[in-house]
């Protein structure tokens, strides 16, 4: 189903810049109409942000793909992703042959995805708690991505990076935010890059914005 419309979604990816052909192969095989709702599915390879639910959203399709390219995936790296929402960035990179940790704060959506996991099979470890706070317990993480917009970029995650690892996250105030690409040189220095002009919902935690 839809096969049509996701070949034609990668081809344009691949015209917007996107080189790397194992994220444009996952952005094939993932079938991103199952993360979306059943009323919106005709849409679902629009490359646009589509609602999920709970004031939530499953990510534009270029901008997953800008994402994983920024991770610079290798092999079978261990990959911590904060904001789960649908599951289709993680099931990205699942398809890719990571080990994927994932955290979703919203109960609701934490417990739809892990149903729809468990339905599709994809492995991933799902935690609902506090993305802001990391997962230290499987740390340390070769790449770690940040799905929603945070004011700054939280301390937890930075320690939880390996050195030599990657943390890609949106950092800015709440209406616009630019992709810092953080590249860990050792404890204390990261090399920086950033690409703008993005938008993402709030990051919500202790250590991103404030709320519930």
């Amino acid at each position: 189903m839809f096969e049509v419309e996701r070949k034609d979604l990668v081809e344009s990816l691949r015209k917007k810049g996107i080189s790397d052909e194992k994220v444009l192969e996952a952005l094939m095989d993932v079938e991103r109409h199952l993360f979306v709702p059943e009323g919106i599915r005709p849409h679902s390879y629009d490359d646009v942000a589509l609602p999920i639910g709970w004031g939530q959203t499953i990510s534009q399709p270029y901008t997953v793909a800008v994402m994983t390219q920024a991770l610079e995936i290798k092999n079978e790296e261990k990959v911590l992703e904060i904001g789960t929402g649908s599951g289709y960035q993680a099931a990205i990179l699942a398809a890719m042959g990571c080990r994927v940790f994932s955290i979703e704060k919203n109960r609701e959506i934490y417990d739809c995805t892990q149903k729809l996991f468990d339905k599709l099979h994809i492995r991933a470890a799902l935690r609902c708690s506090d993305g802001t706070l990391g997962w230290d317990e499987f740390a340390p993480y070769d790449r770690i991505i940040v799905t929603a917009g945070s004011p700054k970029i939280p301390s937890s995650l930075k320690k939880q990076l390996k050195k030599g690892g990657i943390l890609v996250i949106p950092v800015g105030d709440k209406y616009s935010q630019s992709l810092k690409v953080l590249k860990k040189l050792n404890e204390e220095e990261f090399a920086v890059k950033e690409i703008p002009h993005f938008t993402f919902v709030p990051l919500i935690g202790k250590d991103g914005w404030k709320g519930k």
